[in-house]
């Protein structure tokens, strides 16, 4: 949690006043918002859901919705629902069926309409209000934006994708809060992932929901709370013809790097609770790292990624919360528990995303052949994103950080693979991923699908498009790094001649990988959608 100016704050809070008398934020309401998913995928029935937060102090009757849907070629449809749902929950999800929609983009704009009622369920003497997409202050209403997609989205044969960095409501604080699991995992079905990694914040679970100040018994009782949530989930898959993705109770944790600075890493499916505070929020200038990167490595079996680790950042963030970021000493290379993966891609190709990239390249130029990693950090945010933008003060709106729009793709074993003629993924578990991010065939991408095969002496890239994310490709480009005759690679990786300009949707290159140490690809389509390989390593 932060609450400086360029830090990422989502699901907007606004009645924690850090025990001040007053915040031009505060209103006698629960937060209200209408959230989608940012795509669906052919199969699945276009959904919104209202979120409702804080109704547990200001209860509330949500009496109907309006919807009005446009689109491509002059489309528009209105829809009102009768709701009358009377939420009283701190946290509450409320889901609203769309309707059927053909292929296409669509901005959909909503209209709720709610009245405050006591702890006994009676309306109040307060009118009934009608919000535009949401209740914040200040923040001038945004249409949600959905795609219907004509086809299932791009993906390598054998492989599974997922969300590998969002957040829960048991990342809730001062400043911003998550989705429930159950909502991300009907998010995650809509926009076509195969599994989604929870990562909230370990010092999230060191505290109270109730009161984010107060520390909670034990952060392990709270994780606990959440594995068990996740494991229910997955087990309700049994028996339903519904292909549900499976979900893993994963951790972002706080640790101190070779500075003794904190920096985050997120861990997929952690035994245990694994402590990291530093930088909380809770304790001001108390901010010394609880374990260092290499403690915490000790204190598991699972992978373990650096996230956003050069994501720039302010001198009062750096000073408050000693923050830092990722070197190499950190990605403890020579210890039998190593780091497996940079997560450089954080939701957006920012200067966070630049510099991560060349750092990474940088890495395979020492012989470090570390996944590059994609994710997006939504603390929900199945759309857009709502955020503080000053605690107190502001609210701001964004594109960005939007849940399950940059994915991590990896190959799987054979044994886990999906069955064309069931429908359904085999075999697919926290166990089996970690053995798929143990070997080093992936690629990360918000659209299109960009893998690599082994030959003997070559190495094959396939790139895939659909029309959905803009057909042909506006460049395809391999990039190889050679070693020398006495084994040390090249200081500077090469443009392979094979790379194309622009190429269809459907394209195969072949490169002879004679004296290469790896080759990788990147690639671009017509409309911006990217993607990138990881090294695929040669002999």
């Amino acid at each position: 949690m932060s609450f400086l100016p360029g830090e990422k704050l989502h699901y907007a809070e606004t009645h924690f006043k850090f025990k001040l008398p007053w915040s031009l934020l505060f209103r006698p309401w629960p937060e209200i918002l209408a959230d989608a998913p940012f795509q669906f995928v052919p199969g699945v029935e276009p959904i919104l859901w209202l979120v409702v937060r804080d109704a547990h102090r200001f209860p509330t009757l949500i009496e109907k919705i309006e919807i009005s849907i446009t689109g491509s070629e002059n489309f528009s449809t209105n829809k009102s629902v009768d709701l009358h749902i009377r939420t009283t929950e701190q946290f509450g999800f409320y889901p609203v069926k769309i309707g059927h929609l053909e292929p296409g983009t669509y901005e959909i704009d909503c209209k709720i309409y709610a009245k405050r009622i006591n702890e006994n369920g009676e309306p109040t003497a307060d009118k009934e209000r009608c919000f535009s997409r949401w209740n914040y202050p200040g923040l001038k209403p945004k249409p949600l934006k959905i795609q219907v997609l004509a086809e299932e989205p791009p993906k390598a044969p054998g492989f599974v994708a997922g969300e590998m960095h969002c957040h829960t409501h048991y990342s809730a604080d001062h400043v911003e809060h998550g989705a429930s699991p159950a909502v991300l995992q009907q998010a995650a079905q809509a926009v076509g992932l195969d599994f989604v990694s929870c990562t909230d914040h370990a010092y999230d679970f060191a505290y109270t929901t109730e009161d984010y100040t107060k520390e909670a018994d034990t952060p392990l009782t709270r994780f606990d709370a959440l594995r068990e949530e996740v494991r229910k989930l997955n087990e309700n898959q049994s028996g339903q013809t519904e292909n549900l993705p499976l979900m893993i109770a994963g951790e972002e944790v706080s640790a101190g790097n070779s500075k003794g600075e904190n920096v985050h890493m997120t861990v997929l499916g952690p035994e245990g609770y694994l402590p990291g505070l530093g930088d909380c929020g809770r304790n001001w200038l108390d901010n010394k790292p609880t374990f260092k990167i290499s403690k915490l490595l000790e204190m598991t079996a699972t992978h373990c990624f650096a996230a956003h680790p050069m994501q720039p950042m302010g001198y009062l963030e750096k000073f408050i919360f000693r923050r830092g970021y990722w070197s190499h000493k950190d990605l403890n290379l020579d210890a039998p528990h190593k780091i497996r993966g940079i997560q450089f891609w954080n939701g957006i190709r920012d200067e966070g995303f630049k510099l991560g990239r060349e750092w990474w390249i940088e890495e395979l130029g020492k012989g470090n052949f570390l996944l590059p990693i994609g994710g997006n950090d939504a603390h929900g945010d199945l759309n857009d994103t709502t955020s503080v933008s000053m605690p107190l003060i502001s609210l701001r709106h964004s594109r960005e950080h939007v849940f399950g729009k940059v994915r991590t793709v990896v190959k799987v074993n054979q044994s886990v693979i999906l069955s064309e003629v069931e429908g359904s993924k085999k075999n697919l578990s926290l166990e089996s991923l970690n053995e798929a991010f143990s070997g080093d065939n992936c690629y990360i991408t918000d659209g299109p699908a960009l893998w690599w095969e082994r030959g003997e002496k070559t190495v094959t890239f396939h790139a895939r498009n659909t029309q959905d994310f803009g057909g042909a490709f506006r460049y395809i480009r391999i990039f190889g790094r050679r070693r020398h005759n006495n084994g040390k690679l090249a200081p500077r990786e090469e443009l392979c001649i094979e790379s194309l300009v622009a190429a269809p949707a459907k394209t195969d290159i072949t490169v002879n990988a004679d004296n290469f140490a790896y080759l990788r690809a990147e690639c671009e389509t017509a409309t911006g959608k990217f993607a990138m390989t990881s090294a695929a390593v040669l002999a």
